[in-house]
């Protein structure tokens, strides 16, 4: 089953530039993933600095070789001081049937 989450942040004011920066450089290494189905960036119309991360991994194993990927933990210390949250805040989805 594929595991599908939405990771949420905001960016501190005049961070945003950076942020998106980063997120497209990380995208590009995530989406060459095996296992990565989906890494789609978003910024609410009405609140640019709120970003929302739709991904999708082939299954749990996928995932974790996503957690374990050596870019991953760089790019998180680049991107924490730059948004308001400690983290992001990840919610797990499961899909209605």
């Amino acid at each position: 089953m594929n595991k599908t989450l939405l990771a949420e942040f905001t960016a501190r004011e005049g961070a945003q530039d950076e942020v998106a920066r980063l997120l497209g450089e990380y995208a590009l290494k995530v989406r060459e993933e095996e296992g990565n189905l989906a890494f789609d960036v978003y910024t609410k119309t009405s609140h640019p600095r709120a970003y929302w991360i739709f991904e999708v991994y082939r299954d749990e194993e996928a995932f974790q070789a996503h957690l374990k990927a050596p870019y991953g933990g760089p790019f998180n210390a680049e991107l924490t001081p730059l948004i308001e949250e400690d983290a992001s805040v990840l919610t797990f989805l499961d899909p209605v049937r």
